[in-house]
């Protein structure tokens, strides 16, 4: 994580400030450190800031929010189940799209016929 970063999220109230050594560097904890890797591991999962000093919020109450929190990251987890098996769909579509313009190089290479994608088709039958 960047130093900007850890500014930002300072300067958000994703984090506490924390102490520094002599030389101005700041000095995490382990807790904090795994506290860091949570949130960092929220945005690569594209939960906004917002969300994320929700839960911060909440998580500063202590134990009496534990519902609230698991369910703000059920909520999450739910959205990105949504997204991958978007991906998968769209992963599949282009290894279709990468097989079948595999073939067609393969026929250019010895001459066979060539392949029309289905778009190609539907503009082929359009301009009759």
């Amino acid at each position: 994580m960047t130093a900007h970063t850890l500014r930002y999220y300072e300067r958000v109230g994703l984090i506490q400030p924390v102490g520094r050594a002599r030389n101005g560097h700041r000095r995490y904890s382990e807790a904090d450190e795994a506290w860091l890797n949570f949130l960092h591991c929220m945005r690569a999962t594209n939960m906004s800031i917002r969300e994320m000093q929700q839960y911060a919020a909440l998580r500063a109450q202590g134990d009496s929010t534990s519902l609230q929190r698991r369910k703000m990251l059920e909520d999450h987890q739910a959205g990105i189940a949504e997204k991958i098996t978007e991906l998968q769909k769209a992963h599949a579509l282009l290894t279709h799209k990468i097989a079948n313009y595999k073939a067609v190089e393969d026929r250019t290479r010895i001459g066979g016929p060539k392949l029309v994608e289905p778009e190609e088709r539907a503009e082929f039958a359009t301009a009759s």
